[in-house]
């Protein structure tokens, strides 16, 4: 059974940091190196948006709104992606999840909320 796990700080503040991280569990470690892993995020009335993918050769890209904030990296020997996220402000405030493009598969979601 494919699971994704997220984990790391959920409240932050304005011009502050914070660090998500997904750990990938129920598929071999070559499954996971070649196929693109992604966070997303959804605000209160608003759709679900990515925020950032990373691909298997390392490449990636950024929604614009955090583009020089936000760094999307992963490890593969630990089937893990991270994102750490700088320069926080309130119109971060979202559920947080990641995203595997093989499968589909989705992480529980986590609030993380920026106070100004």
């Amino acid at each position: 059974q494919v699971r994704l796990v997220e984990s790391g700080g959920g409240l932050g503040q304005a011009g502050g940091s914070l660090r998500r991280s997904c750990a990938v569990s129920g598929v071999s470690g070559s499954i996971f190196s070649i196929n693109a892993m992604a966070w997303y995020r959804q605000a209160p009335g608003k759709q679900r948006e990515v925020v950032a993918r990373i691909f298997s050769g390392g490449r990636t890209n950024y929604a614009d709104s955090v583009k020089g904030r936000f760094t999307i990296s992963r490890d593969n020997a630990k089937n893990t992606v991270y994102l750490p996220m700088n320069s926080l402000n309130p119109e971060d405030t979202a559920v947080y999840y990641c995203y595997a493009d093989f499968g589909g598969y989705w992480g529980q979601g986590t609030q993380v909320t920026v106070s100004s």
